[in-house]
This record gives structure tokens, C-alpha cells and sequence, in this order.
């Protein structure tokens, strides 16, 4: 009955009076019997609003206002004319916000204002993280941590939560903490099981907090059980856990924290999916043989779409930037106009980067792409021209489900793998479906399979510090003895007979515990031989450095941890690379001069070795040298200073050299700009415009005071980023 009043809606021109007012009454009906259905059916109403006769629209207002739509009445300028209505439509409004929220989003408010602990899963569009602004705004906790998984992710809270100046914005561990007005710790799980300077913690609040468990096979969920376990044991923080599309969490723990799991499947954007997959099976299942027939079949498809925004999904980097550019080239060929010639980050990449990077081209095409492999300020700049408009496409990984938030009219589900062969599932796919639509721009959306859609299936999160069944070692170190279920596991017996002095180091560190312990012993066993390898400072030499990233690679990586096309060979050889000049673009050009070496490169022109080559350098930035190698030599550090004072020797020290691969050798108080998604280009030029005597914090001042983005140095890209700090 829904279904076929929905496709009535799409395919009829114009109702009447009577038939109208009959649509109207199956709604109220619906508010009542199946209200999911009723918030379906509203969102196709509103989307075909001028179809129906607008002198009936004071009982759609009622509707609206009986689904709980309160934002969409203000949106559509209706007016409630009861004095009950009115009352209800004033009890969402948040004065903190000064806006109104929806019946769900209230209610779930109302929760997180008792004693109670709330885990809330909810789909994309229901407006989840609204109510962590909410709870900014409204002062009611003194500190508060926000975790999220990606350093972009952080940047786009701090952009929205910057103008609450009654916060101090905590967003990397060498800040302090503010002793006179309240803190909010952006951070990364790693980022607060590294930092010592916590004010008592008031609040804690997780997003896409389905990262905890162990069975979705991420590498990171041992941070993130430790940074949460560790809040709650030393604060007794009230917290806030959200993600999207979970039916359970781990038995018990609600009554153990006395929380609430809610969940709702609310949303004021109604997702349509067409299915693409089934009017070509046959061809689709055969998908080396007709490759180029499924491409062209998905560039007609945005073609025909152009005026509505899309966002592709693809399995990796390299699958972005290959459909990408053909579909450039598609573009071309059906003499489509370029659009786009005067972005300001299309300067900045001819100056920084290289004239010859296809990015350039695809933007002036509205095209842009997301993947984990570009630079923090390329993409939050590609999101905001998606965001406003300058862009109609965009091609993404896996990106899309937890790297940003935004959303497009249009979702094409083209890839079914994260990369060569982990399949989506049901939860991931939920999760891509659930970017169809924007809240308070789209009534409704559209997903486009271009494959069989995921069995669904029910999501269990489990909480490993919790529940125990299965925890790793890297969990399990970390909980006091009372918190063990089962001491007689073989796993807890072996964790208790390292001894404590060392147990204690290899649990601040996070990764690999018998890893670290084998380390340990290597270190004993060498240090009387090749104690000149080990007790190196600032800057080592190709045989240390070769010996400390060899350590690390045959013991601190997980077994399930993915390295392609990495090679220890490879990264000892880009690492002295990157640490000698201090700059990616000599990465670039060592890569692109290897790679045209290649028998597979033979055939390829310049321009498009030198795409490869940046795509591969700015994969290795992001994920070996903005957090793995750093890393390792943390580790590394700590332990060889243990064993070397143990012996009684002069120990090495990892951390300057370690801090200048991290932050990109820049200046050290000027680190900071890195995570407000500044391009190092701009940084460098502030090095002769602020001492090096001025601290992190005043650096940020000084800028917006004294305006120095205005000084002719910087171009315009660079100053508008700094125009937004």
C-alpha cells in the first residue's frame, strides 16, 4: 500500500482536492499504525510538495507537526493554529542551538539530560551529532572529550564548536589544558591514550562508536577500548556512545553503566534504492569481460543526473582516481564545457604540486575525490566545493562511511569490495546507503546498486573491555586485576609472566604486547654489539634507521594488518628519503623516477607515471608517516631506553626525529596549524612572520589579530585557509 501511493507520488503530475486530501488521510492513519511509514510517505509529500493542492496545506502542517517534523515546518514557513501545537513546536526548540529539533532528536536530548549513560544508534540522517553542540552550547559540562576516528572528522567539530569561547579546543597532546574556563579534548583514541593533562572529564562522547569491537576487524579498536576504559575507570564520565544501523550491544553492559541503548530508525530523508545490478546481471557478473560495459553504464547514469549532486563508492585510492579520471575523459567526449577554472586551490597545486595532476582537470570538470591517501587540507577543501556546490561529483572509499560527513542527493554503490577483497556488508552498505540525501536540504534520496545488496543481518557491537569474549592482549593489559573475567586463560597467565617493570612500558605503548616483548629481548641481546644502532639521537643513519624500522616491522605489526604495496625495503628507503629533505615533493620525484623503470609504466605517458607517483607519496604521508613510523619509533624509543639503562648505558632518543616525519618538519609551535587543516606551504611562509618563541596557542591568536593572512606572501588558497582558523 505505502509503496504503491510512493510510486503514485513520482509518476503522477498533480492531485486534486479530494485526492489530495485523501493522501493527507492515510498519512494521519499511518502517524498512528506505522509511523516509519508515515515519515516515508511525509518526505515524498514534501518533495512533490507543489503537486498537491495547496489549499490543504494547514492539514499537512498538522501532519508534519503529529510525525514530530518540527524543522521542516519552519523550513516550509508553515504556521500550527492550535494552542497544543504551538505548545509542542516551542517545547523543540533549542535556545542554545536557535533551532528546532525533531521529535526523536528531543526525545534522545531528553535522555542525555537525566543521570543516564546513552548509546544511540540511529541512521546518518537523523542528526545525531547536532546534540553534541547542543550540549556545547548549553555549558552544562565543564569538560568534555569528543572522540571520532579521523583527523577530518575532528577538524570539522572544531570548525563548528570554535565559536563557543567559553571552551579551550584541546586538538593535539602538546597543548595544556585550560585551568580557568572549560576544555574540549578533539581527539583521536590514540590521541587520548597518549595525552597526561586530562582536566576531571565530565563528559565523554564516542562517534561511530561500532569501532569498539573486535569482530569488525579493525586495527584501531584496541585504542579505542583503552581510551574509553581508562576514561570511565579514572573520571566516571557521563558519556554519549553514537553510530548508525547496531541492533545490539554486549549483554549486560547497559546495566553495568547505567545506560540506555536507543535505538531508532527515524530520519527525515526517505533513501530510494534502484536497482542497477539486476537489469544487468549477466554482464555485471562477468566483471574483467565487461569492465568498460559496467563504466559506461555509471557514466550515463551521472550524466543523466548532472544537476543533482552524486557520490560514487569506490574499493581504494587507486579505483577513485582510475574511475575518476575516465570519467573525465567520458565528459569530454560527450562535449561537456568545463566549469570550474578559477578555484583557489587550482593555483596552489600548480605551485605546490605539479601543472600535470589530473586533479586539476577534474575539478574544472566538477569532479572531485575523497580517499585516505590525500592531504587533510585537499580534502576538507574537495568536501567544502562539494558542500556549496562547486562540485557534482564525488568519487570515494570507504571514506564516505566514517572519513566526513556529507551527503549528495544521489549515492551510487559501484564497488563491492574494501579494496581487493574484504566484501561490504550489510552494515557498511547501510552506512553508504544512509549519505542519500541531506538532512534539511533532500526530502528524499537515491541509492544506485550496482550490486546484489548485502544479506541483511543483525549487528551486534561487542565491547571488548567489557565483555572479554573474544579481547586482545592489548585490551587485556590494560584492565586491574578485579576487572579480569577469566584468570585462568592462557592469554592472561602469559600477559602476568612479563615481568611488571616492563609490562608497565609495553601497556603505555598500545600495540603488539609480545611484540614488544620480543623487541625487549632483542635489545638485550644486541645492545653490546650494536649499541651504535640502538643509542642514536635527532637524525639516524641509514643502518640505524634500517635496524630500528626492521624491529618494528617483524614484531609490531598486527597479523591481520594490510601493507601493500609497502615493502620494509621500500619504507627504510622512502623513510631516509622524506627524513633527508624534508619534503614530499622529493618523495614524488624519487617514486616517479622509479616507477618509470617499471615494465608495467612502459606504455604510460609522463604525466600519468607522475599521477601514479603522487598518489603513492601522498599514501605514504598519510599512512606511514603521519601516524605508523612516528609510532614505531615511540615504541622503539621507550624501549630501548629501558634496556639501556638497565645495562647502564647512555639510551638513544627517537623523539625529535620521530616529531619532524610526523608533522611534516615543520616548526614546532607551528605544528599546530597542521591540524586545522593548513597546507604546509602557508606554514612555512609563517615561520618569518611568527618567533618561534611564541606558544601554540598564541600562534592562533596572532594570526586572527593581527590578520596576517592578508601579508602578500601567501596566494589565495593559503589565505583563505588561514582566513578560517
Amino acid at each position: 500500500m505505502i509503496e504503491d501511493l510512493l510510486t503514485d507520488i513520482a509518476s503522477k503530475e498533480l492531485f486534486n482536492f479530494e485526492e489530495t486530501f485523501l493522501i493527507y488521510k492515510r498519512c494521519s492513519e499511518l502517524i498512528i499504525e506505522e509511523k516509519e511509514n508515515a515519515q516515508k510517505l511525509l518526505t515524498n509529500i514534501l518533495e512533490s510538495k507543489e503537486k498537491f493542492d495547496s489549499s490543504l496545506n494547514q492539514i499537512l502542517a498538522d501532519l508534519l507537526e503529529a510525525a514530530g517534523f518540527y524543522p521542516y515546518i519552519k523550513k516550509e514557513n508553515f504556521k500550527l493554529n492550535s494552542t497544543d501545537a504551538l505548545i509542542r513546536e516551542i517545547y523543540h526548540y533549542s535556545d542554545n542551538l536557535n533551532k528546532f529539533l525533531h521529535e526523536d532528536q528531543k526525545h534522545l536530548l531528553s535522555l542525555l539530560n537525566t543521570d543516564k549513560n546513552v548509546i544511540v544508534s540511529a541512521p546518518t540522517s537523523f542528526g545525531k551529532s547536532l546534540l553534541i553542540e547542543e550540549f556545547v552550547a548549553s555549558n552544562k559540562f565543564k569538560n568534555i572529550i569528543i572522540i571520532q576516528p579521523t583527523l577530518a572528522l575532528l577538524d570539522e567539530t572544531r570548525r563548528k564548536l570554535k565559536k563557543y569561547d567559553q571552551y579551550k579546543l584541546i586538538v593535539r597532546t602538546s597543548q595544556e589544558s585550560s585551568v580557568e574556563k572549560g576544555n574540549i579534548y578533539l581527539f583521536t583514541a590514540e590521541r587520548v591514550n597518549e595525552y597526561k593533562e586530562f582536566q576531571h572529564v565530565d563528559l565523554i562522547v564516542v562517534d561511530e562508536f561500532y569501532k569498539l569491537s573486535s569482530k569488525r576487524d579493525d586495527e584501531r579498536a584496541d585504542s579505542l577500548n583503552n581510551a574509553l576504559h581508562y576514561i570511565l575507570k579514572t573520571y566516571n564520565s557521563k558519556f554519549y556512545l553514537l553510530g548508525p544501523n547496531i541492533d545490539r550491544i554486549s549483554e549486560g553492559f547497559e546495566e553495568k553503566f547505567n545506560a540506555i541503548f536507543y535505538k531508532t530508525k527515524s530520519s527525515l530523508v526517505d533513501v530510494k534504492s534502484v536497482d542497477i545490478y539486476a537489469e544487468h546481471k549477466e554482464k555485471f557478473d562477468m566483471p574483467r569481460k565487461y569492465k568498460e560495459y559496467k563504466e559506461q553504464v555509471l557514466f550515463d547514469l551521472l550524466l543523466e543526473n548532472q544537476h543533482q549532486q552524486s557520490i560514487i563508492y569506490c574499493s581504494s585510492p587507486a579505483r577513485v582516481r582510475y574511475l575518476s579520471k575516465k570519467f573525465h575523459t567520458y565528459l569530454i567526449s560527450k562535449n561537456i564545457q568545463k566549469e570550474n577554472e578559477d578555484l583557489d586551490i587550482i593555483e596552489w597545486i600548480k605551485e605546490n604540486i605539479s601543472p600535470e595532476w589530473s586533479l586539476i582537470d577534474l575539478l574544472k570538470y566538477r569532479i572531485g575525490i575523497h580517499d585516505g591517501a590525500l592531504q587533510k587540507h585537499i580534502t576538507t577543501t574537495i568536501i567544502d566545493y562539494f558542500n556549496t556546490g562547486l562540485l557534482n561529483y564525488l568519487f570515494c572509499t570507504t571514506t564516505i562511511i566514517e572519513g566526513v560527513n556529507t551527503s549528495a542527493k544521489n549515492i551510487v554503490f559501484f564497488d563491492s569490495t574494501k579494496g581487493t577483497n574484504t566484501r561490504i556488508d550489510y552494515f557498511d552498505y547501510s552506512n553508504i546507503k544512509g549519505r542519500a540525501g541531506r538532512l534539511m536540504i533532500h526530502y528524499t534520496g537515491t541509492v544506485y546498486n550496482f550490486n546484489p545488496v548485502p544479506p541483511n543481518e543483525q549487528i551486534t557491537i561487542d565491547i571488548p573491555f567489557y565483555e572479554q569474549n573474544p579481547i586482545s592482549d592489548e585490551i587485556l593489559i590494560n584492565l586491574d586485576d578485579e576487572e579480569v573475567i577469566d584468570k585462568s586463560s592462557d592469554q592472561y597467565k602469559a600477559i602476568r609472566q612479563i615481568p611488571e617493570n616492563e609490562r608497565n612500558i609495553i601497556r603505555d605503548n598500545g600495540v603488539q604486547v609480545f611484540g614488544q616483548k620480543n623487541i625487549i629481548n632483542q635489545l638485550r641481546y644486541d645492545v653490546r654489539t650494536k649499541y651504535h644502532l640502538i643509542a642514536w639521537n635527532r637524525y639516524p643513519t641509514k643502518e640505524q634507521l634500517t635496524y630500528v624500522l626492521t624491529l618494528a616491522w617483524e614484531n609490531l605489526l598486527k597479523p591481520t594488518e594490510t601493507v601493500k604495496p609497502m615493502t620494509l625495503k621500500a619504507l627504510v628507503a622512502v623513510t631516509q628519503i622524506y627524513g633527508f629533505n624534508q619534503s614530499i615533493w622529493n618523495l614524488v620525484e624519487s617514486t616517479f623516477d622509479y616507477l618509470k623503470t617499471l615494465p608495467k609504466f612502459k606504455d604510460l605517458s609522463d604525466s600519468e607515471i607522475r599521477d601514479e607517483a603522487i598518489r603513492q607519496s601522498f599514501q605514504t604521508l598519510k599512512h606511514w608517516f603521519e601516524y605508523k613510523v612516528p609510532k614505531w619509533l615511540a615504541v622503539i624509543d621507550s624501549l630501548q631506553k629501558f634496556v639501556c639503562l638497565e645495562r647502564g648505558l647512555r639510551p638513544g632518543n627517537y623523539n625529535y626525529f620521530a616529531s619532524l616525519i610526523e608533522n611534516d618538519f615543520l616548526r614546532e609551535n607551528l605544528t599546530i596549524l597542521y591540524e586545522f587543516g593548513m597546507p604546509s606551504s602557508a606554514i612555512r611562509k609563517l615561520e618569518k612572520l611568527i618567533s618561534a618563541d611564541i606558544s601554540q596557542d598564541d600562534v592562533i591568536k596572532i594570526i586572527k589579530d593581527k590578520k596576517l593572512f592578508n601579508n602578500a606572501v601567501f596566494i589565495a588558497y593559503e589565505r583563505n585557509k588561514l582566513s578560517e582558523i
